[in-house]
């Protein structure tokens, strides 16, 4: 996802694969790998020493390199950051891993709900009474990963623009959602944050929840200032003072949420839509992703550029993403490696021998 993000924003992205070919990954096997639009792929035998020599000249031609394997790994290879940048000084290499270089943890293998447990943010997330509750493989694996090491990239080519030098980064998937959440840790000592499901934003308020509808969709509540909570209450014709004066108070949560559930399955998801649209309640519809294809405000942004294919965000007005992949997914492993040897300066006759001593491997 690191790698789509600058692809989408124009930059010639190689993904390096192994000879063996996995295509998409371990779980999906034999499934092209939907994150490689707009990626050229290069098949490469690291473990002999012609496919390393390729892997080096490469590096010594590329602004980035983004490491995802564990700690380790390269300097097995005789690939070592120090070798690289000697060859590149100007390269940035982004280790992305999901504990970090360093730490008990370091090489032990995990997933995004592995990655936010240890971030300590697993523990706020869910109803109260329940096991924590975690949303997909979002938090860790993208938005404390692949987007953060993102930012670590852009930030450190920033730098390089001023020194002319490349560095390292050692981007966490720990560290990223654990900083992605500054808002809420630096604040637990301010809000007096009780136990989980409890609390404002964790599902603990009425006033900022999910409600189902007659029809079995879903209505978003986040009507949390006073404000907002006002025009909420009159949307609902049961606007009075007194629930006013009682919105932040605790002990009146968990009536209030059962009486908001009864009026919610009152109406269609439409009907309330009708009640809710632009207005300053902060109610909002649930949408599926084939939803948002057909809302009014979405469809006119063009959140998604067709089914189930989000727009690159965010929108830059004079350098804007690319309107359109460079490419279709990668759907054979190795498939651009005649071509990218070729650009290094291969002959057709060195790339067959290569394909012939497995070097390399490439649609013949």
């Amino acid at each position: 996802h690191c790698g789509l993000i600058l692809a989408d924003f124009g930059a010639d992205v190689i993904r390096v694969d192994t000879v063996r070919g996995v295509r998409g990954d371990n779980i999906t096997d034999g499934v092209p790998d939907p994150l490689s639009r707009s990626k050229r792929s290069l098949a490469v035998n690291l473990k002999s020493q012609k496919g390393r020599n390729i892997f080096r000249k490469l590096v010594s031609m590329a602004d980035v390199l983004i490491d995802p394997y564990r700690p380790g790994t390269l300097e097995k290879l005789e690939l070592s950051c120090n070798t690289l940048q000697k060859m590149n000084p100007r390269l940035i290499i982004a280790r992305l891993t999901g504990y970090g270089q360093n730490g008990k943890y370091k090489r032990m293998a995990g997933h995004d709900i592995n990655y936010l447990a240890m971030s300590g943010i697993l523990s706020l997330m869910g109803p109260k009474g329940s096991p924590p509750t975690f949303p997909l493989n979002l938090l860790a694996d993208f938005a404390g990963g692949s987007l953060t090491c993102a930012l670590g990239i852009l930030l450190a080519l920033l730098e390089r623009s001023r020194s002319g030098k490349g560095q390292v980064i050692d981007s966490s998937m720990v560290d990223g959602v654990a900083y992605l959440a500054s808002f809420v840790t630096l604040r637990q000592n301010v809000w007096k944050m009780g136990p989980r499901g409890t609390n404002w934003l964790d599902g603990g308020a009425p006033f900022y929840n999910t409600y189902e509808t007659k029809d079995g969709k879903f209505m978003a509540v986040g009507a949390l200032e006073p404000k907002f909570y006002r025009i909420f209450l009159k949307k609902l014709n049961m606007f009075s003072p007194e629930l006013m004066s009682r919105q932040y108070d605790n002990s009146s949560w968990s009536q209030m949420r059962q009486r908001l559930e009864l009026i919610f399955k009152q109406r269609s998801q439409a009907e309330w839509q009708e009640i809710f649209d632009e207005t300053d309640a902060c109610v909002t519809p649930v949408l599926s992703p084939m939803d948002v294809m057909k809302h009014p405000h979405t469809k006119a942004r063009g959140t998604y550029r067709r089914v189930y294919e989000p727009s690159p965000a965010p929108r830059l007005d004079r350098t804007p993403a690319l309107k359109e992949c460079k490419s279709s997914i990668i759907r054979e492993v190795g498939e651009h490696s005649r071509q990218i040897l070729s650009e290094l300066g291969f002959s057709r006759s060195e790339i067959d021998c290569m394909i012939k001593d497995v070097v390399i491997s490439a649609p013949w």
